[in-house]
């Protein structure tokens, strides 16, 4: 009789190595940058001298006694990606909207007050390369809706029965349908891309970390664009940013991808 058994995390020192170039990597969607203090303990973890546990107590305790300016400056990047790498080390999820709830809740807690609470309030954001318009935001009293409705039409998606070019559309129209929501006060892009890393895995997908690594201001203008339009203006969305990433990510394509091209009017 086959009986359960406790799953043990163990990613070999490339794995580790790729999954905390991701979670770093991430940060820069937010301008954040890590000190020198993270990097001394994800090197101790990739070489087999710390489990992340101590990683997590260390920094912990590190701030606890650390200037303002460090708190300011640093903590944040260094805690979400050390939690960043717990979750990709773990590498479970479930297709629902309560999994963005809890990974926004495990990746912020202690950072900001309304970890894993969805906005109970509109917002608006400049984007750079909107040249400072803002893409439409749902309603907040919208949210969990239409975030059932994106998760409910993703379950019935089989993915084995289409060829690589609808693989990557319909992957844009889930990853760009959810960010659009953008569910939480802050945090939104870097807690979507961790929730569709790690469902692109638990489905069978091979995802190229160096993407997020080295993308990941790029993935969040292909966001924007996948959900902007100006029709005054003769402006519609635009998904081939979005799809050049994901063909990247997924199926190894070398497209250039290059913030500068999706400013509006460069191209």
């Amino acid at each position: 009789m086959y009986e359960y058994k406790i799953k043990e995390y163990t990613p070999n020192a490339g794995k580790k190595k790729e999954y905390w170039d991701t979670a770093i990597g991430l940060q820069d969607v937010d301008g954040l940058k890590p000190s020198r203090y993270l990097y001394e303990l994800s090197e101790q973890h990739i070489n087999g001298e710390l489990p992340l546990q101590t990683v997590s107590e260390k920094l912990i305790e590190y701030y606890k006694g650390a200037s303002g300016k460090e708190r300011t400056e640093t903590m944040e990047c260094d805690l979400v990606s050390e939690r960043i790498v717990e979750l990709l080390s773990d590498g479970t999820i479930s297709l629902a909207p309560v999994a963005l709830k809890s990974i926004h809740r495990y990746l912020f807690e202690g950072i900001y007050d309304f970890a894993g609470q969805f906005r109970q309030y509109n917002i608006t954001k400049e984007e750079p390369v909107l040249h400072g318009d803002s893409v439409k935001y749902a309603n907040y009293f919208e949210i969990q809706d239409i975030l059932e409705y994106d998760f409910n039409i993703e379950k019935q998606q089989r993915y084995s029965r289409m060829d690589q070019a609808r693989i990557i559309r319909r992957l844009c129209d889930f990853s760009s349908s959810i960010w659009q929501v953008h569910p939480f006060g802050e945090g939104n892009t870097r807690t979507t891309a961790v929730f569709m890393e790690l469902y692109l895995n638990s489905i069978g997908f091979q995802v190229n970390n160096d993407m997020f690594k080295d993308y990941s201001k790029y993935y969040r203008n292909a966001l924007v664009r996948s959900n902007y339009a100006n029709y005054a203006k003769g402006i519609d969305v635009d998904f081939c940013y979005l799809e050049k990433f994901y063909d990247n990510l997924l199926f190894g394509s070398q497209y250039d991808l290059n913030n500068d091209e999706m400013i509006l009017g460069k191209n």
